[in-house]
């Protein structure tokens, strides 16, 4: 049996920390002993739990933290630790450094182009300790791939391409009337859904601006996004929709635990996005057997067959994206190729066991 660290610096929920959770609770048992560090309690805290792991908090915060570095070697040396399993860019390099340290394999998963800002300082030599110390890089989606290898000095010849999974059977369910009853909304309208936390990528502001353009339009339409939101920037999405007088039209639900029930209840997901790794929700989505319109960004440009299981279009472009939504809304046809087609894509190539393979074969790859 091998014991493999899993370690990540944010404490969720979202796409990543999923990811994280499933690969440190869903790994054979009888093959692999899972430690897990994480940063401090909430989301990702509380489900790990749920699932019976109990993780070892270490907090990491500062620009290099040589107290968690220390820390992190006491537990690798404690518990006989044979490889590690970092989660985005903080916890790569931590990881890395590591792996020169005690000589542990290391592999480095990362999730999105937010971890290579521009802004990001020190980033040539965090990705130089990452060349150094890790033994595998894994991209969540080939575009991710060869945007980092574009933008830093990321050793190629060390990369790899690891799709997301997900448990599909839990997308797999009937129309749910949920949001129709909470909000009173009749069968006529059309309910365009969001899944994501509110960041500056997710582009909600895009989004905003979308569904004012489809006021006038034939058809009448809500928009609903689930995702957890506070802060100067969910205060300024509050002030715009106000602005825009969408408060009726457009509703931020918060996070929800139950996020298949949330695909049920709606019509149409749509993403604004502005920047995307493979994003999860996009995924749902398709198992739950809805049409996606998406901006061309990330992630969405390999997961989207244009006009095939899905309906792409240029990054921020409010009237785009209501041209299209207007558009799909008239042809029920076309809703119905593009659900059934993504449904079929997604279940194929985004399972969870086809992900949980796909780690064990590069973990069985580098041993101690």
């Amino acid at each position: 049996m091998r014991t493999i660290l899993h370690t990540i610096d944010t404490t969720g929920p979202g796409g990543a920390e999923t990811v994280f959770i499933d690969l440190a609770t869903r790994l054979p048992k009888e093959k692999y002993r899972s430690i897990v560090v994480i940063r401090g309690k909430g989301w990702v805290y509380e489900e790990l739990c749920r699932r019976g792991v109990t993780p070892i908090l270490l907090d990491s915060k500062g620009s290099f933290n040589l107290r968690y570095l220390w820390q992190l070697r006491k537990i690798i040396q404690r518990e006989g630790v044979d490889l590690i399993q970092s989660h985005l860019l903080g916890t790569g390099v931590y990881c890395s450094l590591l792996g020169l340290i005690t000589g542990k394999s290391v592999i480095s998963t990362f999730h999105g182009s937010v971890d290579i800002s521009e802004n990001e300082r020190f980033k040539g030599l965090k990705f130089a300790a990452i060349n150094a110390g890790a033994s595998r890089i894994v991209a969540v989606t080939d575009s991710l791939l060869n945007d980092i290898v574009s933008r830093t000095s990321l050793c190629e010849k060390k990369a790899c391409v690891i799709y997301n999974g997900i448990d599909t059977s839990v997308f797999l369910r009937s129309c749910s009337r949920t949001l129709r009853k909470k909000y009173g909304w009749s069968e006529k309208e059309i309910i365009i859904g969001s899944l994501g936390n509110i960041r500056p990528a997710k582009g909600y502001d895009i989004l905003l601006k979308a569904a004012a353009l489809l006021e006038r339009s034939d058809y009448s339409y809500r928009f609903v996004i689930a995702g957890q939101g506070k802060g100067a920037l969910y205060d300024k999405l509050l002030a715009l929709r106000k602005e825009l007088a969408l408060e009726e039209t457009v509703q931020f639900l918060g996070f929800l635990d139950d996020a298949a029930d949330f695909l049920a209840s709606i019509d149409i997901f749509l993403s604004s996005s502005i920047s995307e790794g493979l994003p999860l929700s996009a995924i749902q989505a398709m198992v739950a057997e809805l049409p996606i319109v998406a901006t061309r960004c990330g992630g969405y440009v390999g997961l989207i067959s244009e006009g095939e299981n899905g309906l792409l279009v240029d990054v921020g472009n409010p009237c785009a994206i209501a041209e299209t939504i207007k558009m799909l809304a008239a042809d029920s046809e076309l809703q119905t190729k593009l659900a059934k087609n993504a449904k079929r894509f997604a279940v194929k190539t985004y399972g969870l066991e086809v992900m949980l393979n796909a780690y064990e074969q590069l973990y069985d790859e580098f041993s101690s």
